[in-house]
């Protein structure tokens, strides 16, 4: 356990160190008060030689639905985990800097994925070593509806450019099933296996000696640097700040102040018959 507000921390076996994001009233949105705590935790483990991986998930119903529009984000540098100098495109610039330093951690981390995994959601997942889901999560981006593309556009260098375009143009997501097939995600589960199975990795990741983890990591990520990741999404921020200073992107977030949030949201879906908007059975 933890004196963490909106995290809940365990040992579920040895050398593992399990962040279970708890706001799952929100469907775990990403508030700045929440990164905080998740950048404070990381840190924490990264320095502690007992532990040798980390694994992040979701309390209730969902991974996390993304970042939290309805609590201070953008413009609100001094809520935020770490700095990111300041200006236009901060905001984008700001959750790359935050994928990056969660590669450039020593110990590996690891997502938990079930339900929603949307937006701000899926740029964390994406930032984790290795990803792990259950079968009928829904994975994706519904953002480029209303606002723009994301934040961290890693799409085209993880799932490929005709997947990536399709999420891009559409807003669709991915089911655990699919995010293995395009590369997202490594492995997927029925949701009641998914717990053990991220386990069984976990301790298996745990067994080889953290000295040796932190250079088995770092040589993937050198290669994909090699190959110009780190400069390509980065070159993206300014993108996102353009497209979400557009007539569409204004239009949405009036809507938002004036109807709500949910209502703003289910009125961008229901065209799509997806999301909160998908029929019922």
């Amino acid at each position: 356990m933890s004196d963490y507000a909106y995290l809940l921390v365990d040992t579920p076996a040895e050398h593992v160190n399990r962040v279970t994001l708890n706001r799952p009233e929100k469907r775990n949105a990403l508030s700045n008060a929440l990164r905080c705590e998740l950048f404070a935790e990381l840190e924490r483990a990264d320095k502690d030689a007992d532990i040798h991986v980390n694994i992040i998930r979701g309390a209730g119903k969902s991974f996390s639905a993304g970042y939290d529009l309805t609590s201070p984000l953008r413009g609100e540098p001094q809520t935020e985990p770490f700095y990111t100098p300041g200006g236009l495109a901060h905001w984008p610039r700001h959750v790359v800097d935050g994928c990056f330093w969660i590669w450039d951690l020593a110990k590996p981390v690891i997502a938990q994925v079930h339900g929603y995994c949307l937006a701000g959601g899926s740029e964390l997942a994406q930032s984790c070593d290795l990803v792990y889901v259950a079968r009928d999560a829904q994975i994706g981006y519904p953002v480029v509806r209303n606002i723009s593309p994301p934040d961290n556009n890693f799409y085209p260098w993880i799932v490929g450019m005709r997947k990536a375009m399709h999420l891009m143009l559409t807003g669709d997501s991915m089911t655990g099933d699919e995010a293995v097939r395009y590369g997202f995600a490594n492995e997927s589960f029925e949701e009641a296996e998914l717990e053990a199975g991220v386990l069984h990795y976990a301790k298996r990741v745990a067994s080889v000696p953290p000295e040796l983890t932190q250079f088995n990591k770092r040589t993937v990520h050198r290669q994909m640097d090699l190959m110009g990741i780190r400069a390509a999404i980065r070159a993206s921020t300014d993108t996102q700040q353009l497209a979400a200073m557009s007539k569409p992107a204004r239009e949405f977030f009036k809507q938002m102040s004036e109807g709500g949030l949910t209502k703003a949201l289910d009125a961008r879906d229901e065209a799509f018959g997806d999301y909160r908007t998908e029929a019922q059975d």
